[in-house]
This record gives structure tokens, C-alpha cells and sequence, in this order.
């Protein structure tokens, strides 16, 4: 069987392994789709090393095999790919504060003693069953495969205090940045304007329910109650603190793969509060793919196209050139 892993700067392989088989924690799923992550792009560009179990982790499929111990999910049953429950044992449940459980951590960034040897741009993988979320037939497999990154921007929106009636700004129209609008307009903000160069993207926002979409060069003088940052760019965090009025609040969403130089003063003289986030508790997967169902986020418009396993080198190659024009790119490995 083969795999696709960044295994260096500018470089996406295909790798040969033996077909998974369940152990007894193990559920073993055919990957219907498998959608590139901006930080899979980033380790192809840097070439920074990249924990292989999550080299392709915003996938979907269904089970074909489960361990002895697996009870949460049956053969047959439609999934996605998240995060496992709190484990109630390590040092943070104990002390109340689930939403920061180790073992659950460990496990969503491909470190614990269950992780496989390589992501979803595979037709199989066996992975810890209670990272496995099911989802119903109302779902599109395409729809599927994104409720992974829908998962990280409703819980960045839920790491941001109350959004109803705000005006927000959110930097980037990008997959985060879009499912970061959809998830705050289902929360009742206000007026939402997006700050995005790229003339599809824009536009794409602004089908999307944005009350205004600016250029760069255009949001100069905007001040804004809340500030969610989505690029993942060391320069545009400062950029973010400068949007929001003194006692604002900035959520920062994207991942940056570089430093970033900041103006502390202006942090304090604006008393802003700052969150950040990364990834999801488990709920918040129940929680995307209900939001997705009934309608208050679409996924089909930032479905740009879907290629095969033999096809993904290139399409990395052209996402870290950038001016596709894509969104989202999806992977099929069984085209």
C-alpha cells in the first residue's frame, strides 16, 4: 500500500507499507478523502520535520475492521478523523480542566504509542478507534473530509468571548479563514468584515455571508471589537492587535512557521485579551458536523477540485507556488 508523506523541503513522496491491521485499540478505515492542510504545506515548504501520523489529517472513510476493545464505532460505519475523548486520568482532567487533556493532545498531533506510521493521503489507515467520529448519509464524503478544519474554527470562535452583536475583522479568506466566517456568523456577530488581497477569495467570502470584504490597502482605519487572525503569518498578528479598538480581543487561528515581531506597547495601551488556539476537543466535532447538516456552514464552495494520490505531488508543488486559485484541495487515494 502506499502512502504520500512530506519527507522534505519541496518534497511530497509516496511511500510503500504494509497493509494496516487492527490491534485490539485499533480500528482500521478506507480513506474516501483526504484534504490538504495548510500546515502539510507548510512542512513541504520549510522542510522542517513532520510527524508522519499527521502528514494528510483532514480525512474521512469508512471502518473495515475494528480491534476487540473497539466499541465505539462498528464495520461499515462512516467516519471522521479527530480527536479521542478526555482520558479523565492525566494531571490536567484531574484537576477539571478536560479541554486540556494530554493523552487526547498526544494523539491529535500523531505523538502517542497509537499513532500510525503515516497519514491520510492513504487507501487505508489504522488509528486509535477513539479518535473515530461517525457521521450520517446527510454528509457528502467531500463535506466529510472537511469537518476536521470546520472543527478547528468552531473552537477557535468558542475560545473567543461572547461574539453576539460584535463587529469582528478576520484576517484571511483562506479554508480557515472562510470556515472561521461561517462559524462566527452561526454564532450571531455582527458586523463581520474580511480582509483578503486575492479577488476570488474575496468574492467567495463575500457569497459566504461577510457584511464587507476589504483589500489590505483599504482596511486602513478600521476598528473592530474582535480580531480573528487566519493566515498563519507572522506579520499579520500585529496586524490583528492594530484592528481592534483598546479593551478589544484577538483570537489567533492560523498556525505560523516563523517568528513574528510584535509592538508590545501597543499591546498593553489597548488592554486587548489575546487567545489562541489549536485543534479541537472532542465535542467540537458533533457540534461541525450538525452545524454542516443544518446548513449554517457550507463546505461545497471552497471544494476546488480533487485529485488522485499520483497527482498530489504536483498539486503541492503548485499550492506552495501559490495563484491557483484553489481553496481547498481534496486527495482520493483509490482514484
Amino acid at each position: 500500500m502506499r502512502a504520500g508523506l512530506v519527507t522534505g523541503k519541496d518534497t511530497f513522496e509516496l511511500v510503500e507499507f504494509s497493509d494496516p491491521e487492527p490491534n485490539a485499540a485499533l480500528a482500521v478505515v478506507a480513506v474516501d478523502r483526504c484534504g490538504i492542510c495548510g500546515t502539510d504545506l507548510h512542512a513541504f515548504m520549510s522542510g522542517h520535520p513532520y510527524t508522519p501520523a499527521i502528514c494528510g489529517h483532514e480525512w474521512a472513510g469508512t471502518v473495515t475492521a475494528i480491534g476487540s476493545d473497539v466499541s465505539n464505532v462498528a464495520e461499515g460505519d462512516k467516519v471522521v478523523c479527530g480527536v479521542a475523548p478526555a482520558c479523565g486520568a492525566c494531571e490536567p482532567c484531574r484537576n477539571g480542566q478536560s479541554e486540556w487533556c494530554m493523552t487526547a493532545f498526544m494523539g491529535m498531533i500523531g505523538r502517542d504509542r497509537l499513532a500510525p506510521k503515516h497519514g491520510g493521503f492513504a487507501s487505508h489507515i489504522a488509528i486509535d478507534a477513539q479518535r473515530l467520529i461517525p457521521f450520517t448519509a446527510a454528509l457528502t464524503v467531500e463535506e466529510a473530509a472537511m469537518i476536521e478544519p470546520t472543527a478547528v474554527c468552531l473552537h477557535a470562535v468558542r475560545r473567543t468571548p461572547s461574539l453576539a452583536g460584535r463587529s469582528v475583522a478576520l484576517l484571511g479568506a483562506g479554508p480557515i479563514g472562510l470556515l472561521t466566517l461561517q462559524c462566527v456568523l452561526a454564532l450571531d456577530a455582527g458586523h463581520v468584515t474580511v480582509i483578503e488581497p486575492d479577488p476570488k477569495r474575496a468574492a467567495l467570502a463575500q457569497s459566504l455571508g461577510a457584511t464587507v470584504v476589504l483589500d489590505p490597502s483599504a482596511a486602513g482605519g478600521l476598528v473592530v471589537d474582535v480580531a480573528f487572525e487566519c493566515v498563519g503569518k507572522g506579520a499579520t498578528i500585529q496586524i490583528a492587535v492594530d484592528l481592534v479598538r483598546r479593551g478589544g480581543h484577538v483570537t489567533l487561528v492560523g498556525v505560523p512557521n516563523e517568528m513574528a515581531t510584535i509592538n508590545p506597547a501597543t499591546w498593553m495601551m489597548k488592554e486587548l485579551t489575546l487567545a489562541t488556539s489549536l485543534g479541537y476537543v472532542h465535542h467540537d466535532f458533533g457540534d461541525a458536523i450538525d452545524l454542516v447538516s443544518d446548513g449554517k456552514v457550507r463546505l461545497g464552495p471552497l471544494h476546488s477540485r480533487t485529485v488522485g494520490l499520483d497527482g498530489a505531488a504536483q498539486v503541492f508543488a503548485e499550492l506552495s507556488a501559490g495563484g491557483t486559485g484553489d481553496v481547498k484541495v481534496l486527495i482520493d487515494p483509490n482514484a
